[in-house]
């Protein structure tokens, strides 16, 4: 059954190459003007671009952590925007990076920033991402979610994206891969929290999630 409410963003909402998440010290420690952004309409940016894919393709770019990944990846976007095409991106950065690495790492880049921040967090491994990524739509969000509730491997992730893009559900594709249900959820309350939701469920005839679920308002667009 589809979510009800307007469905949050599925793509990417600030400029291609901002390092909106590279550049937040919660999650890096860098400062905003220390991680590297590139802007597809500066030939001198989109030279760099091409040069960090190029390195990013051959795996001599530095440590293959999750933020040199969105490093690379949003290379990739910028160099793709910057050239054109991903043909033409390919071609500008050399034999190593292939028109098929370069489109994945471009969707990477894209995907809403609500998933790139548990990439850069390490909950969702980049080789997880880029499955994810393959999805469109609220079906993105699902699959992330559904990769951090139920840990799911990246061959897991891998085969459900598959099935969503023939058509499944993301329920229907979870359950078929791995038995597990869409919309279970574990958390951990203090215990005040958790006297007060049980008692006022109890009290509303609700089960706890079903109460939680009436509070939550859906994500507004406008």
């Amino acid at each position: 059954m589809p979510p009800e409410g307007p469905a949050p963003p599925a793509d990417r909402e600030s400029p291609v190459g901002q390092p909106v998440i590279r550049g937040d010290p919660a999650l890096t420690g860098q400062q905003p003007g220390e991680a590297v952004q590139f802007d597809p309409a500066d030939p001198d940016s989109v030279a760099e671009a091409a040069e960090t894919v190029a390195a990013f393709a051959d795996n001599t770019a530095g440590d293959a952590d999750n933020v040199y990944m969105l490093r690379g990846a949003a290379a990739c976007a910028a160099l793709v925007r910057g050239e054109g095409s991903y043909k033409a991106a390919a071609e500008r950065a050399g034999d190593e990076a292939t028109v098929a690495f370069i489109r994945k790492w471009s969707r990477v880049h894209d995907l809403p920033e609500a998933i790139r921040r548990h990439v850069a967090r390490g909950d969702i491994a980049p080789t997880a991402a880029k499955h994810i990524a393959r999805v469109s739509g609220t079906a993105r969000y699902l699959l992330a979610w559904a990769a951090l509730d139920h840990d799911l491997t990246v061959r897991e992730i891998r085969s459900i994206a598959s099935r969503i893009n023939d058509g499944e559900e993301v329920s229907q594709a979870l359950a078929a891969e791995t038995g597990a249900r869409l919309g279970q959820l574990t958390i951990d309350l203090p215990i005040d929290a958790y006297l007060c939701l049980r008692r006022q469920a109890s009290l509303s005839n609700a089960e706890p999630g079903a109460f939680l679920a009436e509070d939550i308002e859906p994500d507004d667009q406008s």
